[in-house]
């Protein structure tokens, strides 16, 4: 990587993190979302995408932030694991190895503006599918799945996971399509980002987006990722199904804008 200079760039070749005092409170603020939407308020991930995004290069900040990811991961896993739907993870789990080995490829040959787009576009255009099958469906009636749907679904969340961690909104809304509880949503959505967060650390170690010195900078706001989640666990029992669910449907849609635009 070569390195990057400028006041909004934070992270320079090597890994190195050169932090400004507003860059740190976003990262601060960053680690604390990252915990929040692990354990409660699903959606905010790809949020938390932009915020680092917005001082460090958007392929650095993919392997950046993977760590504290996986701090969040292991969070919601102990609180939520006895609610995940298996059955779920194994419908998507396969076409996503394949979206990651396909983003692996992709990553190199694509910058920073292409990366946004891409993912931007592809979002919104699911977030729209989402809701049209939604308004297809007779009340209290769960939406046909059309057997194209989990292995598409599957397919985008591993290469934008890979690119720019932005899977969190395609997983929303297969879980939403699937209309799943707000427990279910956030115990299936922990073992699966855990395994496929875990799935991506040697592809960004071969890439050279986690390095040492990331790592160092990781391990300083690990502790700020467990406040979030134990936030987020405080919260989830206080949201309401719907509300939770609309949540989670206009966050993706505003990363996905943001990202576009």
């Amino acid at each position: 990587m070569g390195s990057v200079s400028g006041r909004r760039r934070g992270v320079h070749q090597g890994g190195r993190v050169n932090l400004s005092a507003w860059q740190l409170a976003l990262a601060v603020g960053g680690a604390l979302l990252v915990g929040v939407s692990k354990t409660g308020i699903s959606g905010l991930g790809l949020v938390v995408a932009v915020m680092f995004a917005s001082f460090i290069p958007a392929k650095q900040a993919s392997g950046f932030v993977l760590p504290l990811l996986i701090c969040g991961d292991l969070f919601a896993l102990a609180s939520y694991r006895a609610h995940a739907q298996w059955v779920h993870l194994w419908r998507l789990l396969p076409w996503t190895v394949l979206g990651v080995v396909a983003g692996y490829f992709a990553l190199g040959r694509m910058g920073d503006r292409e990366a946004r787009v891409s993912i931007g576009a592809i979002i919104l255009i699911m977030i729209t599918v989402q809701l049209w099958r939604r308004a297809r469906a007779k009340p209290g009636e769960l939406p046909e799945q059309a057997a194209w749907f989990a292995p598409t679904l599957g397919i985008l969340a591993g290469f934008t996971t890979l690119v720019a961690n932005a899977a969190g909104p395609l997983m929303a809304i297969y879980l939403l399509a699937m209309r799943l509880p707000k427990l279910e949503f956030v115990g299936t959505s922990a073992v699966f980002f855990l395994l496929l967060n875990l799935f991506k650390v040697p592809f960004m170690v071969n890439l050279g987006l986690i390095t040492f010195d990331s790592l160092g900078f990781n391990l300083l706001l690990m502790p700020v990722v467990v406040v979030g989640a134990l936030l987020g666990r405080r919260l989830l029992p206080k949201i309401n199904q719907r509300v939770f669910e609309n949540l989670a449907l206009g966050l993706s849609a505003v990363a996905g804008l943001r990202l576009l635009f």
